[in-house]
């Protein structure tokens, strides 16, 4: 038996390569695409149904997000009731989710259920009705759900900098309460009907995925959908932004301030996006980053703070969000400033830079952890247009950038001056 020698700390090996599974891709005859990811271990799958959205439009801001939650209210044969129970029935789970570009349905089933849940899907996506009793209880919901929201500090300082960022497009988007009213039964029909179609369609197909599950997809689809003749308008309004920098709304009784800084940002295609990543990461991007340490460590001003980078189709953001005691809401972004500009003047210690490194590389890693975490980098890549030497290009520059170019980034698109601030409290 070896004996453990505990003054000499295990051998550390840093991470060399990202092997990420591609998939299978094949398409159907009315225009639908399909990428299949196959474990081919455990008997279960996901099946995700991703549609581009379609073109804002400013009168009616919430008809893409509504026709996407409603999907499951009902259709010709089903109530939404009975959806739910038949799903219930097999143990599988279905879920509908609305983000800025796209929308999507996804089913989590047993394989040996397949048969009997893929139809509950085709009924949803091929027949939805949008009931009117259903509708009056979606618009009645959201308003109340709203109307609490609007209540938040975090909240609301998220919606006026989006807003300020992106203007009156699907970026920005900002709804009352009143604009619940401006939803119509008939509209809903019309974005379905135009939306939902083979043709925005693509299909991405997780766990194990063998030629049966396959088969089974595009026995139900290739001739649910009934011939289009309207191709779906996915064009978005141009974007934009606020000439107004700094938006203070001040809550007088508020015990703590929301803070929400940033700007309009490159997005993944950009060859600047994962040096930019790295910046990002020391700056707030993780537990141990410079603003944590700063002024929730040290300074004890917030619970938690930290900055990001979001990547759009049209568009991206980098932000920093804290919410801080109303008292020291100056002092705070007086020190969010300071680590700003600490990155343009000064290098990146080794050190500090070395961790960065292994924590962005031993996630990306860890994020790897099944067959639909693989599909899920996937579709990061293909709805941005991007190869798999994306990754590549993302593993070698966290490996080898310097302290030289991450300052040299950081005087290229830190300027604070002229960065949105939002503040929502007191001041």
């Amino acid at each position: 038996m070896t004996k453990l020698d505990r003054h000499t700390p295990p051998q550390f090996n840093g991470v060399e390569n990202i092997k990420l599974i591609h998939p299978e891709s094949s398409k159907l005859k009315n225009g639908c695409k399909i990428f299949t990811f196959n474990s081919g271990s455990q008997d279960l799958v996901r099946i995700e149904w991703i549609f581009q959205n379609s073109r804002f439009e400013p009168k009616k801001p919430l008809l893409n997000v509504a026709v996407n939650t409603m999907l499951t209210d009902g259709t010709s044969k089903l109530t939404a009731a009975q959806i739910a129970d038949k799903i219930d029935f097999y143990g599988a789970f279905l879920q509908v989710d609305y983000s800025y570009d796209y929308s999507q349905v996804t089913l989590f089933t047993l394989t040996k259920h397949l048969q009997a849940t893929l139809p509950v899907v085709k009924d949803i996506l091929t027949d939805s009705i949008f009931p009117e009793k259903e509708l009056e209880t979606y618009m009645r919901n959201q308003q109340q759900k709203l109307q609490v929201s609007l209540q938040k500090n975090d909240f609301v300082a998220r919606r006026e900098f989006n807003k300020a960022l992106y203007g009156e497009t699907i970026y920005g988007l900002a709804a009352q309460p009143e604009d619940f009213q401006s939803l119509k039964r008939e509209d809903l029909l019309a974005n379905f009907k135009q939306m939902y179609q083979p043709g925005n369609c693509n299909i991405i197909i997780a766990g194990k995925a063998d030629p049966q599950i396959l088969e089974a997809v595009t026995t139900t689809f290739e001739g649910a959908w009934g011939e289009v003749t309207t191709v779906a308008d996915t064009t978005q309004p141009d974007l934009q932004p606020s000439a107004e920098r700094f938006i203070y709304i001040e809550k007088v009784d508020a015990l703590q301030s929301a803070i929400r800084i940033g700007t309009p940002f490159i997005n993944r295609t950009h060859p600047d996006f994962p040096g930019m990543q790295v910046l990002n990461t020391v700056l707030g991007g993780y537990f141990g980053s410079r603003l944590m340490t700063n002024i929730r460590e040290d300074k004890g001003y917030t619970y938690g703070i930290g900055s990001g980078m979001q990547s759009f189709k049209q568009t991206g953001s980098f932000f920093i969000a804290s919410e801080v005691g109303a008292n020291v809401c100056k002092a705070a972004v007086s020190e969010i400033e300071k680590e700003v500009t600490l990155l343009k003047t000064d290098l990146i210690p080794n050190e500090e830079l070395s961790l960065v490194r292994n924590f962005m590389l031993g996630s990306l890693l860890g994020s790897l952890e099944n067959v639909m975490s693989h599909a899920d980098k996937f579709k990061n890549l293909y709805f941005a247009g991007l190869d798999y030497d994306y990754y590549e290009r993302y593993t070698q520059t966290v490996k080898n950038i310097t302290a030289e170019e991450l300052k040299a980034l950081a005087n290229k698109y830190f300027d604070f001056d002229n960065f949105y601030k939002v503040i929502v409290g007191k001041y």
